[in-house]
């Protein structure tokens, strides 16, 4: 059989999560609409079974990253962390390129200039009132391009020197006319000798199997280096606080969501549930599990939102990230939530690094052996 490790880079909103989730068959990872959603590397795995005369058996593990930006913050440079270990080890990588927006990188051999290709959803600049507003939009445009730029650079700078079998993965082709894709894979095979360029759409499964089959072509011999039937390396509690800072992502705006981190304070697993009292009968009600979660901010007015008034927003985050972790465990789950604000947080260097779960997990580790030497 074949197997290997896939890392997935792109810029935010690229769509990583949404196509890792939709290749497992799981979900592995949150998904928002809002950029920087994923902080840590992921890793999903896929078994692939041998089809006669197509390809072997194939164990994939893929990497989700952070999505590629310039970092500003201490926040931002463990997620780059996260990116650069993600191709420390690799056998394949998949950039991904969300086909339904600009891009815009310096078009090879010509420093300076810059190539501008797909966009859709733009606003038409003669929809505004002229004067003021025109020049306001003008500007603001012009901005946002040179940020596109610095940051789609960015991002190819950090393939450029790899030495594995690097997959341009279109995403969101059904957001976009066929037409399109012509010039924008154009204006990327400028940028990088792609081994494979591959449009898909992770929400129709649209060019997802040739993906998998590409992959499994450039593989190497091997072992699996996971069980058949494990699809992630996190654990249960990791995978709980995740599910929490998607609520948070989605019931709150501005910066609130992204001042916002999550960490599981106490994690009771239920009991196994007692046996029916007829054989062949149900159980009479699922085990509980007993969660208790701290969310950190910055500010106390960003505390004010996150608990809103009466504790009503609060309650609104626990209810919905309750389902998600109810379908999540298979248990009924008693979820506590309380917001703590440790100022500045995101340039706390071993804040930070407290976030990390196999950090914390090395944390859990130590307490018991305290308790057991107590």
């Amino acid at each position: 059989m074949k197997s290997g490790f896939v890392a997935i880079l792109g810029r935010p909103n690229a769509g990583k999560s949404t196509l890792m989730n939709a290749l497992t068959g799981e979900k592995i990872a949150i998904v928002t609409p809002k950029p920087q959603t994923t902080r840590n590397r992921i890793i999903g795995v896929l078994e692939v079974e041998a089809r006669k005369k197509v390809h072997p058996a194939a164990q994939i593990v893929f990497v989700d990253t952070p999505g590629v930006h310039k970092p500003n913050s201490q926040l931002d440079r463990r997620m780059l962390q996260e990116v650069h270990e993600a191709l420390s080890t690799r056998d394949v990588v998949l950039v991904l390129v969300d086909a339904s927006r600009r891009v815009q990188v310096e078009a090879a051999g010509e420093p300076g200039d810059i190539t501008e290709q797909a966009q859709t959803r733009v606003p038409h600049v003669s929809t505004l009132k002229p004067g003021k507003d025109s020049d306001s939009h003008a500007k603001s445009q012009k901005r946002k391009s040179a940020s596109w730029a610095s940051e789609d650079e960015f991002l190819f700078n950090l393939i450029r020197e790899l030495d594995c079998p690097v997959f341009l993965v279109l995403t969101k082709i059904d957001l976009v006319a066929k037409d399109v894709l012509l010039p924008l894979i154009e204006t990327m095979t400028k940028q990088y000798n792609f081994a494979e360029i591959i449009p898909v759409s992770a929400r129709k499964r649209d060019g997802l199997d040739l993906l998998v089959r590409k992959i499994v072509d450039a593989l190497p011999v091997g072992e699996r280096y996971y069980p058949k039937d494990q699809y992630t390396d996190q654990p249960m509690r990791f995978m709980v606080a995740e599910l929490i800072r998607e609520r948070i992502l989605v019931e709150t705006g501005e910066e609130v969501p992204y001042a916002a981190a999550v960490v599981i304070e106490n994690f009771e697993e239920a009991e196994p549930p007692a046996p029916p009292r007829k054989k062949g009968q149900p159980p009479a009600r699922l085990p509980l599990t007993r969660i208790a979660a701290a969310i950190y901010c910055e500010r106390e007015g960003q505390k004010a939102i996150l608990i809103g008034k009466g504790g009503a927003k609060l309650k609104e985050i626990g209810t919905g990230a309750r389902k998600q972790i109810e379908s999540l465990l298979g248990t009924r789950v008693y979820l506590e939530l309380h917001v703590i604000v440790e100022a500045n947080w995101r340039e706390s260097r071993p804040f930070v690094e407290s976030l990390d779960w196999r950090n914390q997990l090395e944390k859990l580790a130590e307490n018991q052996i305290d308790e057991i030497d107590k």
